[in-house]
């Protein structure tokens, strides 16, 4: 339905981000569901929005996607902290070894090419997303496809102080603003 909707569109924001569906908290939801954030249980969301730039409203969901990671195995209780310090270099090691096709960081490669090839070759889908999204894979996809990209801030340099908050969310949500209005400019002229 929302690919139908995009379809009369000239030009949309399609605006991607990952979420943390937390269950920590609910006993019952312990089972099937695996780490996340700092030591949370739980689902794993990555979004796309389709937001038309001419009203700055939202159209719907493009693309959606939910995981769970596998649970991590324990250390030895009787590690010492320069085994902790090789076994931590080695997982590392072979998490940069794995393909990219099988990192979690794909998703963002899923969602432009699933979109791309969902919505009418009529219209210009610009791809919207904070720093997670800036990959060099995901970029050499867009390179490769002919997409166009927009990144906004997120954290403001703040990801190890304080948890995201409103003013936060709200220069990102100006940003974006900015970019339906610079883009209705570009079509007047």
């Amino acid at each position: 339905m929302t690919a139908e909707t995009v379809a009369e569109c000239e030009v949309v924001l399609c605006v991607g981000d990952t979420t943390f569906l937390d269950y920590d908290n609910i006993v019952a939801k312990k089972e099937g569901y695996g780490p996340i954030g700092k030591g949370g249980n739980g689902l794993i969301l990555h979004s796309a929005l389709a937001i038309d730039p001419e009203i700055g409203q939202s159209l719907g969901m493009l693309w959606q996607k939910v995981w769970h990671r596998e649970p991590k195995q324990k250390p030895p209780k009787d590690e010492t902290p320069e085994q902790k310090k090789k076994r931590q270099a080695q997982a590392r090691y072979e998490a940069r070894k794995r393909p990219f096709e099988e990192k979690e960081s794909y998703r963002w490669v899923e969602a432009l090419t699933t979109i791309e090839s969902s919505v009418s070759k009529s219209t210009r889908v610009i791809h919207v997303f904070d720093r997670e999204g800036d990959i060099a894979e995901v970029f050499d996809k867009v390179r490769e496809r002919g997409s166009d990209i927009a990144r906004l801030g997120g954290y403001l340099e703040h990801r190890h102080k304080t948890p995201i908050g409103i003013q936060v969310l709200w220069r990102g949500w100006l940003k974006l603003h900015d970019l339906c209005e610079g883009w209705q400019l570009a079509r007047e002229t």
